[in-house]
């Protein structure tokens, strides 16, 4: 009978032991002391209602393939969204100071009563001098002073993008321009009235169409920064 007690006591000292062993080895390395009697034993599949101790039933392997491969993908490094490459900006993608420039000051403007004088109703609203109707696109309409930048002239205005010049204002005379946007609160939001460096793409010929218009924005070589453009605008 002491034998026999001796034993159990050995046996459950043991057990302890290794108890204690597991959960120490599970502190330092944060692998679950379950996980690694699953391995040791080769078991397949895991169901989170069993104890670690209870990984046999009737003979059959309990399901621990998620949870292994939980783990397993515990141990792959993570990455971070700021270290995925992500392709230049317009500003970035090409060299400028190859490109003539001027100075200007850059206001903005809407198709709206506030800009043009004209409401929604009006047959000419939201066309412009060119004839072509108001965009805001990777290539907008923009205003200008014609004797300084002809209609379709392209312009790359750092901070709004392209700019096609398509209108012309009373109030738009020298090195001014006016950008396009939808609504009165984007002018405010995105623009307001600043002075810049502009660059001089493309001195217009004096006329510009839908189809022009249509075809810089919608040329292959420029849609990854035209969704950028999209992108910020959503």
């Amino acid at each position: 009978m002491i034998l026999l007690k001796n034993i159990v006591r050995r046996i459950t000292m043991s057990l302890l032991f290794a108890m204690a062993l597991l959960t120490t080895f599970q502190a330092i390395s944060g692998v679950e002391a379950k996980v690694i009697v699953d391995k040791l034993y080769g078991v397949s599949s895991f169901h989170t209602g069993y104890h670690f101790f209870d990984i046999w039933k009737e003979q059959q392997h309990v399901a621990i393939d998620a949870q292994w491969k939980y783990y397993e993908g515990r141990k792959k490094p993570q990455i971070s969204s700021e270290k995925i490459s992500q392709p230049p900006r317009l500003e970035e993608a090409i060299d400028w100071s190859k490109y003539p420039s001027k100075v200007v000051v850059a206001t903005g403007y809407t198709a709206g009563v506030e800009s043009t004088g004209k409401t929604p109703n009006h047959p000419e609203y939201g066309i412009t001098y060119s004839g072509v109707r108001v965009k805001r696109d990777l290539y907008s309409t923009i205003a200008a002073d014609l004797n300084v930048f002809p209609i379709g002239t392209i312009l790359f205005i750092p901070g709004y993008g392209y700019g096609v010049v398509a209108d012309k204002g009373g109030a738009i005379k020298g090195n001014r321009v006016d950008l396009y946007y939808d609504t009165v609160e984007d002018v405010y939001k995105y623009w307001g009235k600043k002075t810049v460096q502009v660059y001089i793409v493309k001195k217009g010929d004096g006329e510009l169409s839908e189809e022009e218009l249509k075809q810089l924005n919608e040329n292959e070589t420029m849609q990854v920064f035209r969704q950028q453009y999209l992108q910020s605008k959503s």
